[in-house]
């Protein structure tokens, strides 16, 4: 048996109960990471200027750099070499054994003619789709890596819809001017007719029941391609280059095993569309780290599949590092779904650094997606000016709560089945918050609630403080809230099993609120709740019994 299957087989024990102490269970955790095995290549080199490529920004280099690649990989594998300069090109696809190193300062640049790049059938949100090719892919390969300083730009401006309040006034008319398409209400800018024809076709995108890639040509331009896609590969190496400018995901990488990323540097326009930085996919064996990320859309991203595709796919992604990476403007920080179907587990994430994030840490799902999210490790983070949340789990992602009003979560009207999500199991320390909207947020489904989240030693100065909402067994100790808006601090709906260990806070009217008929077992411990000018307020069938302990 492996290291990595030994190592993951013991920690499975150890969540299952096996050790009964929280304690017990994050030390052991940590000090057992997995295992990420890396490629490794010959030192043969080809230099892509021996087939013919010209670094002078006009000649469209795809043959050249594809036939290096295969040459490369038919000689039993090692370096091609990119070396400075600008290299226009269309799509490239990756070979086993090969090694595409971006030399410092060179620029990799793909081609904004999307004539270069053909329909394929791939895979998008989740889902089997048409899309155009990426600009680089790589399918059921073993031993590949992207490496060097240099830079590989997307063009992702070309192949994006945007909209004008997304832009200064000047920024909108040179796009304007530029050609594309405005919306009829002059709020949206569209790449092409193409791309509002997909917009308006119903199923656009669709393979199957009778639909090809072929019925899909009207709509070429709507289906934008992510940059950077592997596929069913192993033993993966991303290391030191920039990734940047992608027309949808940045870096995509679904079923794969054995993936490193390393010092790489992920940039995207704040108002990219869809333009995630890093999406792992049912991958198993993933180590990211020391890497920054500035995405359009969500930054380190855990994805598994999405619905019923999702969970008949059935490949969660776990055994996952994710240490040492900044992450700036993005929707999240660091996240998991909401495509989630497959599931995820035995994930690590410390020493990471949130600046200007909509949300930091950020769990999302919603119903009908299935899946379990559990054995989930987080330490040593730290935040600043984050818009939203510090940290939120949430299963209402793209729906809506089942109510402001306390008492309609009380209607557990909607059964279990495979298609409810589930979120447990996680364990959270050494968290520093300067600057959010709310601390936390935990929103769970009145059938089927947050479970087994364990904050520990944490500080948050915000706005507001903390909602607990559909939830069960959550553990909050040592946790400071300095917040602006104190009425409620602690929110509670329909939860039970909370205890609050150990919070400090400054001026506060109200500590708790607790509301609806499900919420009791709050337990409050070495709090001084006489600090609040009130310590509790009930609601909605909550009673004052549900709390107990005052000191």
């Amino acid at each position: 048996m492996s290291v990595v299957k030994t190592r993951i087989g013991i920690a499975v024990l150890l969540l299952a109960g096996c050790f009964t102490s929280r304690v017990q269970c994050q030390q052991y955790s940590w000090q057992h990471l997995p295992q990420v095995n890396k490629p490794v290549f010959k030192k043969d080199t080809i230099n892509i200027l021996k087939y013919g490529a010209k670094a002078d920004g006009i000649t469209l280099n795809t043959t050249s750099i594809n036939k290096a690649i295969s040459a490369c990989s038919a000689k039993g594998g090692g370096v091609v070499l990119i070396p400075q300069g600008l290299w226009l090109t269309g799509p490239l696809v990756m070979k086993s054994n090969v090694n595409l190193h971006v030399s410092r300062a060179a620029l990799l640049q793909f081609t904004d003619d999307k004539t270069q790049y053909k329909l394929v059938e791939g895979n998008y949100e989740g889902h089997a789709a048409v899309r155009n090719e990426s600009p680089i892919s790589g399918t059921n390969l073993t031993n590949i890596a992207i490496t060097g300083e240099g830079i590989i730009d997307g063009h992702g401006e070309v192949w994006r819809a945007i909209s004008k309040d997304r832009l200064t006034e000047a920024e909108w008319k040179k796009l304007v001017a530029s050609g594309g398409v405005v919306s009829e209400n002059g709020r949206s800018w569209y790449p092409s007719e193409s791309y509002v024809n997909g917009l308006k076709a119903a199923g656009a995108g669709v393979v199957g029941n009778g639909k090809t890639i072929k019925d899909n040509e009207p709509f070429k331009d709507f289906f934008r391609p992510n940059m950077l896609v592997l596929t069913n590969c192993k033993k993966v190496l991303l290391q030191g280059v920039t990734l940047q400018n992608s027309p949808a995901w940045n870096i995509h990488t679904l079923l794969c095993e054995d993936l490193t990323v390393q010092n790489a540097r992920v940039r995207n326009p704040w108002n990219a569309q869809n333009g995630d930085g890093i999406d792992v996919e049912s991958c198993r064996n993933v180590l990211i780290e020391g890497s920054t990320f500035d995405a359009g859309d969500d930054g380190i991203c855990i994805k598994s599949g999405r619905d019923e595709e999702g969970r008949k796919r059935g490949k969660p992604t776990e055994n996952v590092i994710v240490r040492n990476n900044v992450v700036y403007r993005a929707h999240g920080g660091f996240v998991i779904g909401s495509e989630m179907s497959g599931g995820a587990r035995n994930i690590f994430v410390s020493n990471c650094t949130f600046i200007g994030t909509d949300i930091g840490l950020r769990f999302k799902t919603t119903r009908g997606r299935g899946g379990v999210v559990e054995n989930i490790f987080i330490k040593d983070i730290a935040m600043k000016d984050i818009l939203h949340e510090a940290i939120l789990f949430d299963m209402y992602y793209g729906g809506k709560s089942p109510g402001e009003a306390d008492d309609i979560n009380d209607r557990a009207v909607v059964p279990v089945t495979e298609a409810t999500p589930s979120f447990r199991k996680f364990y959270v320390n050494n968290v520093v918050c300067n600057g959010a909207e709310k601390a936390l947020m935990i929103r769970g489904l009145p059938e089927m609630g947050i479970k087994d989240i364990h904050i520990e030693n944490s500080t948050f100065k915000t706005v507001k403080g903390a909602d607990v909402i559909e939830a069960q067994n959550i553990f909050l100790k040592n946790i400071h809230l300095e917040s602006k808006e104190t009425n409620p601090l602690i929110n509670v709906q329909n939860s039970s099993s909370l205890t609050f260990d150990h919070i400090t806070y400054g001026n506060t009217e109200l500590l708790f609120k607790v509301s609806g008929k499900k919420s009791q077992q709050i337990k409050l411990l070495n709090t001084d709740a006489a600090k609040a000018k009130n310590k509790a307020e009930f609601a909605s069938g909550a009673t004052k019994n549900a709390i107990t302990g005052s000191n």
